[in-house]
């Protein structure tokens, strides 16, 4: 088993860093063009793997979004984006609107086994 992990986590990382680095815009690569990247990657698997995720391609800073700046809003999950709340009240057959008076009501009891409660308190009244 050990060996067979020595040997898949360097193709792992080999294929992970190749990926990256074609797939990295060319403004971002650091140090050496990305076609020399690319063979240093391919012909020395662990330590090109290893230099490109090091030195390669310019990171972001920790905790840094893509989504602020450039224009973008950042994501805002829907509830807690009181736009989308808003638009949910404000839709038609809402239930609380169209049950008004005659609609059903909480009794407090729900299921068949209370059902049968009720039955059974009826027999021993009568």
């Amino acid at each position: 088993m050990l060996r067979v992990l020595m040997f898949l986590v360097p193709l792992a990382l080999s294929v992970y860093a190749f990926i990256d680095c074609i797939s990295t815009k060319d403004a971002d690569i650091r140090h050496i063009p990305k076609p020399l990247w690319a063979i240093l990657v391919l012909l020395f698997p662990l330590v090109g793997s290893i230099s490109w995720l090091i030195a390669g391609k310019k990171r972001q800073a920790a905790g840094a979004s893509p989504w602020q700046g450039g224009g973008r809003r950042q994501f805002v999950a829907p509830d807690d984006n009181p736009e989308f709340l808003k638009s949910l009240g404000d839709q038609p057959g809402d239930a609380d609107k169209d049950r008004g008076e005659d609609g059903p009501r909480d009794t407090g009891r729900s299921g068949p086994e209370d059902d049968e409660d009720r039955r059974g308190d009826k027999r021993d009244e009568a």
